[in-house]
């Protein structure tokens, strides 16, 4: 069997490089997606990832490329880009070369990424009014971020270089992917609820807007939102803006940057401590130097020499006050008394009980007048009485019955007062004095006058 002789790693890439630049596909290509991790050279070059939903590639456009284009390549833009694939050597990875770069709308995140940021600042999570100050001197830090990453790195040796004192809890979180944000939410309920510390910082190192994305999630927003405990945000780099950076009570360039901004610089603080230390001292002997000269100039006062003059003079202020107030207690004294006595002979003209007897008296006459007057009237209702009693007695029908007359009705109870009213065999009641009899007509006899 015939040995094959290895390939070397250089052989092989330049094999693959020739596959590349020989394949007349990979030359002229025309490719649309989203800029992403754009970066910009000082020389111009300008460094990118394209990328859709399911795959990215890196980029380049070289300055002379670069300086035609009419935009400015930010995060998020959608692109459509013209130029060819090759491979890189030395690196053993393959990129596009870029000639032109035309816009093509906005990329799917960064829609996601500005309408989150307007719906949250409509609700008011980004509002000044809710920042909460950063502790001076804070006796702990939380941070919460990945435990393997660049950033705690960071965090922890500036922490510890400029003020060893504060106590570190790390929090450690996941910080890309989709468990990303459940596990950044988790860590800053955690430390809400233990009460540890005294400022959180919560962040993560650069990357591309895939990489931060799990910071402009709405879940992340609302957790730093609803924090008691002050949060620093430390995503990306200085150029990197998220979500949580808008929530946040105070926004880090850089991981670096939380931490100088979460600590206070020792050496300043021991500084800051001598330069109070010297204007104490120098205040307590200016203000002793100051008590000094007044006591020496209270004790070389003449009321100090004789103590006794004040309180002579305090002595007779205070008799003076004592007549005073003698004679205002006198003069009130006999003021009361006088409107005293005019009380009282205002309360017995006014006695009541004088009233009762003169109200009484005046009763009893009224009394005796109306007696007096009903008397008379009923005298007067009685002799009337007996008058109109007896017209009654003349006027009443009734009464020339006991004379001998009678009263006679039919069977209807109407009065006959004519024999031409009346019927042979008709019934009649014969009403006399002293009762009423029936009788039937046999015979009408009329009057000859008739």
């Amino acid at each position: 069997m015939e040995e094959r002789q290895p390939l070397t790693v250089k052989a092989l890439t330049k094999y693959i490089k020739l596959k590349f630049d020989y394949d007349k596909n990979l030359q002229h290509l025309l490719l649309k997606g989203e800029l992403s991790n754009v970066k910009r050279h000082s020389r111009g070059h300008l460094y990118f990832t394209l990328k859709d939903d399911e795959a990215q590639i890196n980029a380049v456009m070289f300055a002379s490329a670069a300086s035609h284009l009419t935009f400015v390549p930010a995060e998020g833009m959608q692109v459509v880009v013209k130029g060819h694939i090759t491979v890189y050597e030395a690196g053993g990875s393959y990129s596009m070369y870029v000639k032109e770069m035309t816009e093509d709308g906005v990329g799917n995140l960064y829609v996601a990424f500005t309408q989150m940021k307007e719906r949250l600042g409509a609700e008011g999570l980004f509002d000044a009014r809710f920042k909460q100050p950063i502790p001076t001197y804070p006796q702990a830090v939380g941070v919460i971020t990945s435990p393997t990453g660049a950033a705690i790195r960071d965090i922890l040796s500036t922490i510890k270089r400029r003020f060893p004192l504060v106590k570190v809890y790390v929090y450690p979180a996941l910080v890309q992917g989709e468990q990303a944000e459940a596990s950044i939410v988790s860590c800053i309920k955690q430390a809400n609820e233990m009460k540890l510390v005294d400022t959180l910082i919560v962040g993560r190192g650069g990357g591309s807007i895939e990489d931060l994305w799990a910071f402009n999630k709405e879940g992340v927003a609302r957790a730093i939102f609803e924090s008691k405990i002050p949060i620093i945000s430390a995503v990306g780099h200085e150029t990197d803006f998220t979500i949580a950076d808008f929530v946040a009570d105070h926004r880090a360039p850089t991981p670096t940057g939380a931490a100088e901004m979460a600590v206070p610089n020792l050496p300043d603080v021991l500084k800051h401590f001598n330069q109070l230390n010297v204007r104490l001292n120098h205040n307590f002997n200016v203000q002793f130097e100051q008590k000094k000269n007044q006591l020496a100039q209270l004790s070389n006062h003449y009321i100090m020499k004789n103590p006794h003059a004040l309180f002579e003079q305090r002595l007779m202020h205070v008799n003076q006050l004592n007549d005073k107030l003698q004679f205002v207690l006198q003069d009130q004294l006999t003021k009361r008394k006088a409107q005293f006595a005019t009380d009282y002979h205002r309360l017995i003209q006014f006695n009541p009980m004088v009233k009762v007897d003169s109200s009484k008296q005046h009763v009893a006459f009224l009394t005796q007048q109306l007696k007096a007057l009903m008397s008379e009237h009923l005298s007067e209702h009685k002799q009337n009485y007996h008058v109109l009693l007896t017209k009654l007695e003349m006027l009443n029908p009734l009464s020339i019955l006991k004379k001998g007359y009678s009263v006679i009705t039919d069977e209807n109870e109407e009065m006959i007062t004519t024999v031409q009213s009346m019927r042979v065999g008709q019934i009649i009641s014969v009403a006399l004095d002293d009762g009423t009899v029936k009788a039937s007509i046999k015979e009408i006899q009329p009057s000859e006058s008739n």
